[in-house]
Parts: structure tokens; C-alpha cells; sequence
């Protein structure tokens, strides 16, 4: 059977870098293998979801051009795929399991608990704060081999059978994982108000969605085993596991929300850097394939599996990013950048630009030498403007007398040109510097300076196709002046 994979993000905020990667990954199996990725929604934490979160996740993904096959959009043949839409599911498998012996209603009080807690602390001397079920700390119901029903709200948890020995799962990146059947309690699936909790709503959804391999972060992986127990009371067969390993930033803390900006996907898109480039990026944070660092899209889902993906945590590598932006500016399409730089330059300064020749033109000329769309856009913005201010320094050093003297030489062969190209523009420094026994940078640094206010630009030919002839003259005049 073909596989199906899913990604499954709580719409509480943006879309997490480790959560992209995530998708990335499940994406990436699904489609080397001809099978089917599902996006679906864990909104039960009413709280803090809201529709401007799940719109930011799924404009994430759209932006990296992670495409789901069902899900929100898409429809299928396995929804709902809003948790929220399939609360009398979840309730009829709860009562489900009370009927066979796995689950039962557990009418203990807040009150109850905490003084549970609070004996168990001072048994252990532990302190206010301590990690109580780090500690060993266990819950037992008094109503756990109970079956009366009283009319008042009740949660529901499952019954873990008490066993000896240990259970566990192969996964496809860490191998054996196995714990004791004694490190668990009895667990809550249902809360008093029917919203599952994040154990049973995920082995509900991943069953009905026919989910066959889950890859998911390793801070899942303590929640795999309540699960497992799940699919057992079920009798369902489980999904394949593959654990990746975290995010970490350059503090050698985990990438979180909180602390790290750049854990927000769209971020980079702010920052001018190429989905393409952030999918390659992040497709090497835990994942490699021999020593090769860069890869095509079509070459990831050709190469990737989980039997590469890495069992430490990935770091965050700022100037690793960069370089990789660098080189997908460069090799990808000339349009296809220039449709993503229109924003860019638009807010730099060229609010009349659109994407056209001249903007291909221009990406062609600044590719070598941009990092960034943000730092492409603000190279091109001159281009696009009436007039130029031309840096002291510059003119000092080379519209100088002489150097005026060849620029106005320059400025009549320009003149004679019947096209307006770099091929007709680049021979004329030749040109001029021959019949003025200098050399053609003496011509064209005084040219570069007049057109573009500095000394530093693409060829000369470029730089005044790019500016257009009106413009060219507008300014040579104007520093001619």
C-alpha cells in the first residue's frame, strides 16, 4: 500500500521552523513514494487558538510550497480534519473503551488530586515546583474498578493493565525504544467538556485517516507509549514511528517561539531569503545524504528516507542559511526570483516597478551579488529612480577634469547608438579609451560614478541597459554639469 502521512500543527501561533520541518519530512516520504500527505488541525486548545494562527501555518506552508493532498481547502475522504468537528467521535470510542474494561469515569475532584500531590511531595521531601511525575509520582483513582454513574461531570481515563515487564516500538530513526509497563498511569483521554487530550485525539485521527508512518519531534516520543497501549484496547494496528531530532539554536537551547526569532518561518520570508533555499536549509538540520549540502527539490524527494535522518539535535546556523540563500539566488530562474523580489523593491523605493525584462535583467546583473531579496532590492532601487545623488568621495576620484572630459566622450558615442544593449553599450569604453590612449576603465569608472552615484556596479553595458537611455543621459548630464 501507498504510504499516508500527515502533518498535524495546534493553530496557537506561527508556524515553528521545527514544525515546517517537520512537514517537510512527512511531506517528503509521502511524495518519493507516490503516497498521500494529510494536513490536519489539533485546535483543542480553544484558549489559544485562533483563526490568524492557523491562516499564518497555512500561509507557511503554501510560501515553502509544502502542498497537502486532503485537509483544510482540499477536503477527502477522511475528515473532519478540525479536531473540534469530530468531538461525538472521540466520546463514542471513550464509551467504547469504558464497555471493554479499558477506560473508566473518573469523578475525583481538583481538591482530591492536589491533596494526592501534595502527600506525595511531602513523602518525598520535594519542594513547591519539583517535576512531580519525574519523581514517580502516580495518580490512582478511587474510582478506577468502579462502574456507578453520578450525575455530574466526570473525565475519563484509560485503565493501563497492571504487567510486569516492558512494551516499546521500533522506530525508523532510533531503533528499539522500550520502558516499563510500570512507568505509566491511568491516563486522561476525555475531559468532563468531550475535548479529547493530545494521546487520544491523535491515535483516533491517525486511525481514521488510515495514517500509516508518523514522523514527529523526540520530544514525542513518552507520548508514543500511552498511545501504543491505545491501539492495543482498539485492537487497531499502529502507524511506523520516526522521531527527528530537535532544533537547537546557538545558545544550545532548543529553538523556541519565546526566545529565538528566527524560529518564525515567515521571518525569512521577510528577510528576503528564497523558500526553496529554507526547505534545503532546514532538509539538512538532522537529515543528510553523503556530504552534499545543496539540493533541488525534485532531488530531496528523490534522495530522502528515514534510515539518514540523524539522532542528535540539529543547530541553527545563521551564516550556513546565508550561503545557502546565495546560492539559490543564483542558480534558480531569473523570473522566478524576480516575481518574489517585486515586493521587496517595491518597499525599497520603486513603487512603479513591476516584473518584466528589465526586472529579469536585473536579478540576472545583482544575482552574484545578493545574499538576500532585501539586499537585491536595495542594489536595484536606483535603477528605478529620476536622478541619482552622487557619493563625494566618488566624484572627487574620478569626475575629475579629465575624467569629466571622457565621460562627455563617452556620452557622444552613446548618442550615435541605434540600440540600447549591454552588446552595443560594453564596446564604446574600448572605443573611447583608444582614441584617448587610455584605458577603458578611465572611461568607464567616470560612466559607472555619472549613472549610478558610486563606483561599484555590474558591467558598464549592463548598468545602462538596466538604467534605459533617458535615463542614462539624464544623469551623465547631470554630472557633467
Amino acid at each position: 500500500m501507498k504510504p499516508r502521512l500527515r502533518f498535524a500543527p495546534s493553530p496557537t501561533g506561527y508556524l515553528h521552523i521545527g514544525g515546517a520541518r517537520t512537514a517537510l519530512f512527512n511531506w517528503l516520504y509521502a511524495r518519493r513514494h507516490g503516497g498521500t500527505f494529510v494536513l490536519r488541525i489539533e485546535d483543542t486548545d480553544q484558549e489559544r487558538s485562533t483563526p490568524e494562527s492557523l491562516q499564518a501555518i497555512l500561509d507557511g506552508l503554501t510560501w515553502l510550497g509544502i502542498d497537502w493532498d486532503e485537509g483544510p481547502g482540499k477536503g477527502g475522504g477522511h475528515g473532519p480534519y478540525f479536531q473540534m468537528k469530530k468531538l461525538g467521535r472521540y466520546t463514542e470510542l471513550a464509551e467504547q473503551l469504558i464497555a471493554t474494561g479499558w477506560a473508566y469515569r473518573d469523578y475525583s475532584t481538583e481538591a482530591e488530586l492536589s491533596d494526592a500531590r501534595k502527600a506525595f511531595a511531602a513523602e518525598k521531601g520535594l519542594k513547591d515546583g519539583d517535576d512531580l511525575r519525574s519523581a514517580g509520582f502516580k495518580f490512582t483513582s478511587p474510582w478506577r474498578d468502579k462502574t456507578e454513574q453520578l450525575d455530574r461531570p466526570a473525565l475519563i481515563r484509560f485503565k493501563m493493565p497492571k504487567r510486569d515487564g516492558r512494551f516499546g516500538f521500533d522506530d525508523l530513526v532510533l531503533n528499539r525504544i522500550e520502558k516499563p509497563y510500570d512507568d505509566f498511569d491511568d491516563f486522561v483521554i476525555l475531559r468532563s467538556d468531550g475535548v479529547p487530550l493530545y494521546n487520544f485525539g491523535c491515535v483516533v485521527d491517525d486511525h481514521d485517516m488510515a495514517i500509516s508512518h508518523v514522523a514527529r519531534g523526540q520530544e514525542h516520543i513518552n507520548s508514543t507509549f500511552p498511545q501504543l497501549m491505545l491501539y492495543e484496547a482498539f485492537g487497531w494496528t499502529p502507524p511506523q514511528f520516526a522521531h527527528i531530532p530537535l532544533i537547537f539554536a546557538q545558545d544550545n537551547s532548543k529553538l523556541s517561539k519565546r526566545k529565538h526569532p528566527e524560529a518564525d518561518v515567515m521571518r525569512h520570508k521577510g528577510n528576503g531569503i528564497l523558500p526553496n533555499a529554507l526547505i534545503n536549509f532546514i532538509a539538512r538540520l538532522g537529515w543528510s545524504h553523503g556530504n552534499e549540502e545543496l539540493f533541488t527539490r525534485d532531488e530531496l524527494i528523490a534522495k530522502f528516507d528515514f534510515e539518514h535522518v540523524g539522532k542528535s539535535q540539529g543547530v541553527w546556523n545563521p551564516s550556513k542559511l546565508v550561503a545557502t540563500n546565495k546560492h539559490w539566488i543564483k542558480t534558480t530562474e531569473p523570473l522566478q526570483v524576480a516575481m518574489q523580489l517585486l515586493p521587496f523593491l517595491q518597499a525599497a523605493g520603486a513603487p512603479d516597478a513591476v516584473v518584466d525584462a528589465k526586472l529579469e535583467l536585473g536579478v540576472k546583473a545583482f544575482a552574484e551579488r545578493s545574499a538576500s531579496l532585501v539586499e537585491m532590492a536595495e542594489k536595484l532601487r536606483n535603477y528605478y529612480s529620476h536622478g541619482i545623488t552622487i557619493d563625494g568621495a566618488a566624484a572627487a576620484k574620478h569626475l575629475t577634469p579629465e575624467g569629466k572630459v571622457l565621460l562627455g566622450k563617452a556620452r557622444d558615442e552613446f548618442a550615435k547608438l541605434t540600440e540600447w544593449t549591454t552588446a552595443a553599450i560594453d564596446p564604446l569604453m574600448k572605443t573611447v579609451a583608444e582614441a584617448n590612449a587610455t584605458k577603458p576603465g578611465a572611461v568607464a569608472q567616470p560612466v559607472r560614478v555619472a549613472a549610478t552615484g558610486g563606483t561599484e556596479s555590474p558591467g558598464i553595458g549592463v548598468t545602462l541597459e538596466l538604467l534605459g537611455r533617458e535615463e542614462t543621459f539624464h544623469r551623465i548630464d547631470a554630472a557633467l554639469r
